[in-house]
Formats: structure tokens, C-alpha cells, sequence
């Protein structure tokens, strides 16, 4: 698929990562649809980004919602006449160990409303916007891409019990929908990113950051572009299909 002109909507898209991956497509010639559920971040990226209205439009959505979801993909379907590709990178964390005990006593637990709201967002979100885009790819007839961002963690990681089970769901829905949609000739891939120096992690403690460079045998963390250009390689190359892409500088080796 060739990226000039190709209609990509993006959830997340007002974060670090979704953020370059709208400047490196944008610089390619897209047309983009972005979402996200804070419409200040959209507006500071479309500022930045500086393309005419008619190729670049901002949606506020919260992608847990299914209205919402519909909504929104039924807008970008009526102004933008088609969708291309859908990267479904919106995604939250709540962060804490299953059970914490000091001395036999329980002094905390990962809460229910914690596993709910990364459930919701990572997990079925992902969901509602594959499903919302997948129909309007089928109904056009003329194929697509759907892209997933998992990450690492899908493999186990302490204290992320809610975020490793929505990023593995992650993972597995793509391969589900591979199956699925090539009949209509829509391919699904994932994408994992290992630790990548979004404002988060940069904020991080100098200490806390070497040792975790340490950890990665590229000896630094990854760069949002270089997440952005995985989603590059994926729209050009149709032959991709099914496939997790880890992008972790041989964090898992």
C-alpha cells in the first residue's frame, strides 16, 4: 500500500508514540484521522503537524465506549470517504502487584477498578476500533490494514497483571482477525515496543534509567520514531500478515 494519500486513523494519537507516528506518516503524505480522549493533546498535534483540514482531522473518543466508537468511525467514514489503516495504540496503566503481604499480612492488592479501566481501554478498545474499521474496510471493498500495539509485557510482567493480559488479548485478537478479514483482503499485524523514551520514561530517575538501559542489549532505550517507522514498513509491505513485530533493541533475545 502506498503511503501518499492513504487514510490512517490513529487512536492514542495525542501521545508520544502516537504523536510520531502521525509527524512520520503526515511527512509521507497521509491523510490522517487522529483520536484520543484528551482534545488538547489533538490540537497541539495538529498544530504541529500543520496539514490542511481536508487531510488531517482530530477526534475526541473514549475507544471503551462503544457509541463513542461508532460514532466517531461513522464521522471519519462521511468526511474523510474511506479508511485505509487503523492503528489501535490508545492504551492506559494502573500499575501494582496482584497481592502485597509484609509479615503474613496483606498490605495491598491490585483493585478491581484497576484491572477494569486497562481491561477497557487496552483490551476493548482495541476490540470496538478494529471491529468499527474492519466494516467500513469490507463494505469499501478494497482491503486495508489494521495494526495493534501490543508490547513486551504481553510475555509477563510484575506488577502488570491487567496490562500483560490486555497486551497479550491484544496480540492474539490480531492474529484472530488475520484469519478473518483476508478474505476481504485486510491484512493484521502487531506491533510490541520493549521500553521507549516517551515523557514517561524519560522522567524517570537517572538511576532507574541506566539500570533499565543496562537491560537492553542495543544498551538505550527506543525512540518513538522508530516505533513510527515499524508502522512505515507495515502499510508498505503487503505481504505482511498475522505477524508480531517486537521492537525491543533484543530486550527478549
Amino acid at each position: 500500500m502506498k503511503i501518499e494519500r492513504a487514510i490512517v486513523a490513529i487512536t492514542g494519537a495525542g501521545g508520544g508514540i502516537g504523536a510520531a507516528m502521525a509527524s512520520r506518516l503526515a511527512k509521507n503524505g497521509a491523510r490522517l484521522a487522529l483520536i484520543d480522549f484528551q482534545p488538547d493533546s489533538l490540537e497541539r498535534l495538529k498544530a504541529e503537524l500543520a496539514l490542511a483540514e481536508a487531510d488531517c482531522r482530530s477526534y475526541c473518543c473514549d475507544v471503551s465506549n462503544e457509541a463513542q466508537v461508532d460514532q466517531v468511525f461513522a464521522e471519519i467514514r462521511q468526511q474523510f470517504e474511506g479508511m485505509d489503516v487503523l492503528v489501535n495504540n490508545a492504551g492506559i496503566t494502573r500499575d501494582a502487584l496482584m497481592l502485597k503481604f509484609k509479615d503474613g499480612e496483606r498490605q495491598s492488592r491490585m483493585s478491581l477498578e484497576a484491572w477494569n479501566a486497562v481491561i477497557s481501554v487496552n483490551l476493548t478498545g482495541v476490540f470496538l476500533c478494529g471491529r468499527a474499521a474492519a466494516e467500513q474496510m469490507i463494505i469499501a471493498g478494497t482491503g486495508g490494514l489494521i495494526v495493534n500495539i501490543s508490547s513486551i509485557s504481553a510475555a509477563g510482567n510484575m506488577g502488570q497483571s491487567n496490562y500483560s493480559a490486555a497486551k497479550a488479548g491484544v496480540a492474539a485478537l490480531a492474529v484472530t482477525w488475520a484469519k478473518e478479514f483476508s478474505r476481504h483482503g485486510i491484512r493484521v499485524n502487531v506491533v510490541s515496543p520493549g521500553f521507549i523514551g516517551t515523557e514517561m520514561v524519560r522522567a524517570m530517575k537517572p538511576e532507574a534509567l541506566a539500570k533499565l538501559q543496562a537491560m537492553i542489549p542495543a544498551g538505550r532505550i527506543g525512540e518513538p520514531d522508530e516505533i513510527a517507522h515499524t508502522i512505515q514498513y507495515l502499510i508498505e509491505n503487503d505481504f505482511v500478515n498475522g505477524r508480531n513485530i517486537e521492537i525491543d533493541g533484543g530486550m527478549r533475545l
